[in-house]
Formats: C-alpha cells, structure tokens, sequence
C-alpha cells in the first residue's frame, strides 16, 4: 500500500513536470520549420522568449509540492523557486535507475538543498549528489545520505531456498 502510494506521487510529480514542459509553447523552436524558405527573408521582429527560473510553475503547484514533500517527511522553502528546485531533484531521482529516490529524503530552503536516507551504495550517493548539484537553482547541497547495503534475507526456519 505505502509502495503503491509513493508511486502515485512520484507519477503526479513527473505528470506535473511533463505539463509544465508541453505547455511552455514559446519556446518552440520547430514551429516554422516547414515554413516557406522565402520568409526567412522578411524581418522578424518578435523577441525571443527568456528563460525564467521556474517557467509556468504556479503557486497552487508549489502548494501541492510542499504537501508532498511533507507527507514525505521532507522540508521545502515557501519561496516558489524552492519547490519547484525540489520538483525538479525529485523527479530527476526518480529517472535515474542509479538513485532509489524514495529512500532519500530532498529538502529545499533557499536553494539549499539536503540529501537525507540511506542508499545501497557509495556511487549512489554520489550520484544523487551529482543530480541535485547539476539542477537549475541550487545554492548548494549537503550530502547527509548514509550508505546502507540492503540485508540479506534468510530463510525461514524450516524451510529451504
């Protein structure tokens, strides 16, 4: 149950990713590609669109990632630049098959961001240190993972492998 629930957070978390990304139109650079060669010659006089640090991220989105993060036991900012870093880490950590993203907690105040938990492995940890540094935003980051290999089960009494 508690595993079907994090999987339907981690799928509204990258749903909300996806819709930000398809509905951000302006920056559509293949647009006009089948457009005739003869209109490159007129002049264009429409800006090009600049990218902000958290494109069409609304305050209700924010609201619903500090839910998350909460109900995760995890700590995000009230800035919306600070929940819209940890979408971003989240949902890198969740497609990246090197990081077990549920087992580490991300926690963003003011750009600064805290890996908690316990990874399998020392590139683990490093590799999820590596995603939060290389995301957009980041201030800095404290790397509090631990690493833990899983146990190894034993048999039951009586019974053999």
């Amino acid at each position: 149950m508690i595993r079907n629930n994090l999987l339907l957070v981690a799928v509204c978390v990258l749903m909300t990713v996806a819709f930000a990304a398809c509905n951000d139109t302006g920056t559509n650079t293949n647009g006009n590609a089948n457009a005739n060669a003869n209109s490159n010659l007129r002049a264009q006089t429409t800006p090009l669109p600049t990218a902000s640090a958290t494109p069409k991220y609304s305050e209700e989105q924010a609201r619903e990632e500090r839910e998350r993060a909460k109900a995760n036991k995890e700590t995000v900012g009230q800035s919306l630049e600070d929940a819209w870093i940890h979408t971003k880490i989240v949902a890198k950590l969740i497609g990246n098959t090197q990081t077990p993203e549920r087992k580490i907690n991300v926690d963003v105040v003011e750009g600064a961001v805290t890996l908690r938990g316990a990874v399998d492995t020392a590139e683990a940890k490093i590799e999820a240190e590596r995603v939060a540094k290389e995301t957009d935003g980041v201030k800095k980051v404290v790397n509090q993972l631990k690493v833990a290999p899983p146990a190894k089960s034993t048999p039951a009494k009586g019974k053999t492998p």
